[in-house]
């Protein structure tokens, strides 16, 4: 049978998306899904939930913390007022912290976290964010004039698991994010960043396979095999023996 990976999905408050006969849909990009099919696992989503981690995980072989809005910076003791902070959305960041704490405790769970992903993580780990990335004084490469996609370099540890499950230390990335790690979470390890020294990448050490990237990977997987690479490993190590 095909290894099964779960996908988080935006939360409730998070896209005001609707049909003529539905007001609030459940959703997650198609990209991820796709990631995760080329990679040879099934793929299924699972909406915030506070109660959903716990008998969900038994039941997976490997998870994938996506992308999305901003955590709630009263998780991380960080500025709610700041103008940049865009729409929270508690369901999501209660749900995906609990989960997070769950998944981590699992050695036998690989994960990847992506963008918003390893916001989770690093907070989850008792970590801090930069609200703004603008404000750190560097301008932005993370985004484009508009705020969406922009292409940049980063620089990754050679001995990371990362660098190991790309098969490459210099990789061409696809970012999005206004917001990156500030005071690191405990039991992490950064193994990326770009050429701004924002942190790119970071690994749970205390875990078999933890990676935690702070692009979006899933943009560019049909054509850039870095990429895929990522979504392939976690398939790999999500194969349980028998």
């Amino acid at each position: 049978m095909l290894p099964v990976i779960g996908i988080t999905t935006y939360g409730p408050s998070e896209h005001a998306l609707s049909t003529a006969l539905y007001d609030r849909l459940t959703i997650t990009p198609t990209l991820y899904v796709e990631s995760v099919r080329r990679a040879g696992a099934i793929a299924v989503l699972l909406p915030p939930d506070e109660h959903l981690y716990p008998g969900v995980l038994d039941r997976l072989d490997g998870i994938v913390f996506t992308g999305g809005t901003d955590i709630d910076p009263a998780l991380y003791g960080g500025n709610q007022a700041h103008p940049e902070i865009k729409v929270l959305d508690p369901a999501r960041d209660a749900a995906e912290h609990d989960g997070m704490r769950a998944a981590i405790g699992r050695d036998d769970m690989p994960i990847l976290c992506i963008c918003r992903g390893l916001q989770v993580l690093n907070v989850a780990c008792g970590g801090t964010l930069t609200e703004h990335v603008p404000d750190l004084g560097n301008g932005d490469i993370h985004r484009d004039e508009v705020g969406g996609w922009a292409l940049h370099d980063i620089s990754v540890e050679p001995s990371s698991a990362l660098a190991a499950a790309m098969q490459a230390d210099k990789v061409n990335t696809t970012s999005g994010h206004h917001q990156a790690v500030r005071d690191l979470g405990t039991g992490l390890s950064v193994t990326a960043r770009a050429p701004d020294g924002v942190v790119e990448a970071v690994e749970y050490t205390d875990h078999s396979w933890c990676v935690a990237v702070q692009w979006h990977p899933e943009i560019t997987t049909d054509r850039d095999p870095t990429q895929q690479n990522l979504f392939d490993e976690l398939v790999r190590r999500a194969v349980r023996p028998g």
